[in-house]
């Protein structure tokens, strides 16, 4: 028996925020919550629940995926919950994809939720274990200063400027001005505002990166003959993708993102995409500092190596443009709660495909689009492909 098709027939957002009064769990039931209304469903019509988070640290609780279950609605349903770093917001709908596309269910939740304000004083401090104890942990480093290094050789092998890549952060903040849910759009921003901003570790400056937030999303997803019967609307999943490489990072070369581009083809492949350039109509690459949007780009097949930042230089990155990148402002301007992060961008394909996404509405009726996320140690990518 082949595959089922499977459809996202709903979706929730909490707000993006600093220090969240709420917890975990009530994060997690506003975003169900609002994704059940959205479709007009209950907890009874939904069969299994899949959730993604962060490791437990940030959430300051241990075993959170079972602390947060009920949360996300899963009382006395089946239930998992996966983690890629952050990666897990487009690799959990994957898991709630194949539960429905292996005929197994027809209904499925798909949850994802960090509170990282709970970790004191800095939810980095997490990751300082991660690194090999013999090769690298005697360095003290940490993720800002090896993306930091991963920047400037980006830059350093294809001759990218600051200001060639501080363009995507002015992007994704203004855009993100139109977002009910955003942090830190700005429709005023401007680029000596980015280029200015404090240095971190060089050449990474306080405004290439999007900062610690607190938030939940979630997405119904459906088998064929249920998403047929609620909508007329339903978004397929039409190509999912991912791909681990390995987590010794000094042993890749930084500049490029194999593990992005063989979760990509894998996708294309799945989707019958043999010109993404030409059939993708709507990219939200995974944008936690401004060149990673830039290097997924070119992961995705979406421009060449070291040409990405041209799509924002000449406009066609714009939400006007010919092939819109972040209309939802991204992780630059919404907010990085890690893996409510990555399935907002599910969520925001969603509205977008229907024509949904209010203020943020890209013009005409884009036919698909593609939502990316990176995560652990800059060695996992995942993909999925949306359409109407």
């Amino acid at each position: 028996m082949g595959m089922r098709k499977v459809a996202v027939v709903g979706a929730g957002m909490t707000k993006f925020v600093r220090r969240a009064q709420e917890t975990a769990k009530e994060l997690t039931w506003e975003a169900a919550h609002m994704a059940l209304e959205s479709c007009e469903m209950t907890m009874d019509d939904i069969g299994a629940v899949c959730f993604g988070t962060a490791p437990d640290a940030f959430d300051g609780v241990h075993l959170n995926g079972e602390y947060v279950s009920d949360g996300a609605g899963a009382w006395r349903k089946p239930y998992m919950r996966s983690y890629v770093g952050g990666g897990t917001g487009v690799f959990v709908p994957i898991q709630g994809w194949y539960h429905i596309a292996s005929g197994l269910f027809d209904v499925v939740m798909v949850v994802a939720e960090e509170k990282m304000s709970s970790y004191y004083p800095h939810a980095q401090a997490a990751f300082m274990t991660i690194f090999d104890h013999t090769t690298e942990r005697p360095l003290k480093p940490n993720l800002l200063w090896i993306f930091a290094m991963e920047m400037n050789r980006y830059m350093t092998t294809y001759g990218i400027s600051k200001a060639d890549i501080a363009q995507v952060a002015v992007q994704h903040k203004r855009s993100a001005a139109d977002h009910p849910c955003a942090l830190l759009g700005d429709a005023n921003i401007t680029l000596q505002d980015v280029l200015n901003s404090e240095v971190l570790a060089w050449p990474v400056q306080r405004f290439d990166v999007s900062p610690v937030s607190d938030g939940a999303v979630a997405v119904i997803l459906a088998s064929e003959h249920i998403a047929k019967r609620i909508t007329d609307k339903p978004v397929w999943i039409e190509g999912v993708g991912w791909h681990l490489d390995t987590s010794y990072w000094t042993n890749r070369d930084l500049a490029y993102p194999r593990y992005v581009e063989y979760a990509a083809r894998m996708a294309y492949d799945m989707a019958g995409i043999k010109e993404p350039r030409k059939e993708i109509n709507i990219a939200e690459p995974y944008d936690p500092f401004d060149y990673k949007a830039l290097h997924h780009l070119e992961g995705l097949q979406l421009a060449d190596r070291g040409k990405a930042c041209e799509l924002y230089s000449d406009g066609t990155a714009a939400r006007t443009g010919n092939m819109p990148i972040c209309p939802s402002g991204g992780l630059l301007g919404v907010g990085n709660p890690i893996a409510a992060a990555g399935l907002m961008k599910i969520a925001e394909l969603f509205w977008q495909l229907r024509g949904e996404a209010g203020a943020r509405q890209v013009p005409g009726q884009p036919l698909r689009g593609l939502a990316q996320a990176w995560g652990d140690l800059m060695q996992v990518g995942t993909v999925v492909i949306m359409g109407r």
